[in-house]
């Protein structure tokens, strides 16, 4: 009996990766049209501008790069679009696109020779944004920015809006040369929602503005309330538990992500932590093979890594 199990196990394994490979279509020796650049373009940017036709059957694509030694200067995937805007530095370079998909890959398409030049013009150029991050949430009544030298710019403009309150609090002309600039205690004074944005400038040009955004969030969530199982119930050993507790509630003008801990002790004090789960859900499933009685509790911690308080323990018996 064991036997013919494992066979139909096996059986049906292969049937699911089978239907995997039947439900993606075969775009094998399918290969992808290039747009942009073609042999002999000419680019005067610090940017390159990739493009290519969507190629049916494919819902990613790698782009892969190449300068005049053969060596790989850039190999990226991109996920449902048929553009990729990159950093190129001056010199020589082919490049090629292929599809894929989870079952195949297409074909690379032929490589097509460009060139990369330094120019004085900054109309097509870039400001590349190096920290902190797009999107993040921090408590931080600091905030460095820095960006990428962009070597045509005599000086760089930043701009700082706050967006929750539609505010633009920094404007900062002509006197940053330097790639950082220090987002202090005053300008970062509101938990709200930010826009950074950095411009590069000379006597003749200017590239737009280039900008992300981040969350500050110095308000911690409330405690949550253990929900289930309920105080002094009795679980069975070796059958999963669910436990559950309420969403806190966030008064913040951020509400930030957030996480839960829990934790499990056979004190009712926590003097000794037997495990600890974490869960982005208000909700864990948890087994105890050992007879005794429990306690468990639970904090969260939001993106901008405010924490609350531990919910109050609640005791569980296992038998």
């Amino acid at each position: 009996m064991r036997t013919i199990n494992k066979i139909i196990i096996i059986a049906l394994s292969l049937f699911a990766f089978s239907c995997e490979d039947i439900l993606e279509e075969d775009i094998t020796n399918d290969i992808v049209q290039v747009i942009a650049p073609t042999s002999g373009d000419v680019i005067t940017s610090n940017v390159v501008d990739f493009q290519w036709n969507q190629l049916k059957g494919a819902d990613k694509y790698r782009v892969q790069v190449y300068n005049s030694s053969q060596a790989i200067v850039l190999d990226s995937v991109v996920s449902n679009k048929t553009s990729l805007i990159a950093p190129i530095s001056a010199g020589e370079y082919q490049w090629r696109v292929r599809g894929e998909n989870a079952g195949y890959v297409s074909t690379y398409s032929f490589p097509e020779s460009f060139s990369v030049v330094e120019s004085l013009d900054l109309t097509n150029q870039q400001v590349l944004l190096s920290n902190p991050a797009n999107n993040i949430y921090t408590r931080s009544t600091t905030l460095s920015c820095s960006w990428q030298t962009l070597n045509p710019a005599d000086y760089y403009e930043l701009e700082l809006v706050n967006v929750t309150a539609g505010q633009t609090i920094v404007h900062q002309e002509s006197d940053i040369t330097g790639t950082s600039f220090l987002l202090n205690s005053t300008l970062l004074a509101q938990d709200a929602q930010y826009e950074w944005k950095v411009k590069g400038v000379n006597a003749t040009s200017e590239t737009a503005f280039s900008s992300r955004t981040f969350y500050v969030d110095r308000v911690a969530p409330s405690a949550s309330e253990n929900s289930l199982p309920i105080d002094n119930s009795v679980q069975v050993a070796g059958q999963p538990i669910r436990f559950t507790w309420t969403v806190p509630t966030d008064t913040g003008t951020i509400q930030s992500p957030v996480t839960y801990s829990i934790e499990f002790s056979n004190t009712v004090g926590f003097n000794t932590i037997l495990r600890t789960s974490s869960s982005a859900i208000a909700q864990i499933d948890e087994t105890f093979t050992a007879s005794g009685d429990y306690y468990w509790r639970v904090k969260t911690t939001d993106k901008a890594l405010n924490t609350s308080i531990y919910s109050t323990p609640i005791k569980f018996k296992i038998n």
